[in-house]
């Protein structure tokens, strides 16, 4: 007898709708908590549920709160008032990391983005590095406009994937305020009953 796994032990596989762009936290948590499926980016989290909804996706991975900064909205309220099964419950560490175009030094640096919910858990941190804050629709977004930019002026607040996604260097880790910075996210499903 083998230990061989029999087709029926495999695991199911699917699209799973994420908020943000290849590269964001979100897309990080699909990779980890579903790597055998396919992780499909959205802009909003109200396209991601939709996604769900419609049937153009089997599940979505959304965050709903965050231990720095609470509930992470519209998310969570959106999530609430869906009606959507939750298929699992999961915290996950974030860590922010500063980010720009190659050869830029943090001397350079003028302005940051990133979504504002990031922006939030780097709040102190930024405070003391007096840069002009831009809010844009997510991480992983910010980061390939940084790239896209070519601007040594502007850097990005995103994953450390991202960078390596969009071709950027990481000029400084573990921006966020909270060493113990983490985020919870719900893995959604279409009510069955």
């Amino acid at each position: 007898m083998t230990d061989t796994p029999s087709p029926a032990d495999e695991p199911a596989y699917a699209r799973v709708a994420f908020q943000g762009a290849l590269g964001a936290f979100s897309h990080e948590a699909c990779l980890a908590l579903r790597p055998w499926d396919e992780a499909v980016p959205h802009a909003t989290f109200a396209e991601a549920l939709a996604a769900l909804t419609s049937g153009d996706c089997d599940m979505a991975l959304i965050p709903v709160e965050n231990s720095s900064i609470g509930a992470v909205e519209p998310a969570a309220t959106l999530v609430r008032e869906s009606g959507l099964a939750v298929l699992a419950d999961v915290w996950r560490p974030i860590r922010h990391a500063l980010m720009s175009v190659e050869g830029a030094r943090l001397a350079d640096i003028r302005s940051v983005e990133s979504h504002p919910i990031a922006l939030a858990q780097c709040a102190a941190t930024l405070k003391g590095m007096h840069l002009k804050i831009i809010e844009h629709f997510d991480t992983a977004g910010a980061a390939r406009d940084v790239a896209e930019a070519g601007d040594a002026t502007r850097a990005a607040i995103a994953p450390v994937g991202a960078a390596e996604v969009y071709g950027l260097s990481i000029l400084r880790n573990d921006l966020q305020d909270s060493s113990d910075n983490r985020t919870r996210f719900l893995l959604l499903g279409v009510s069955q009953g």
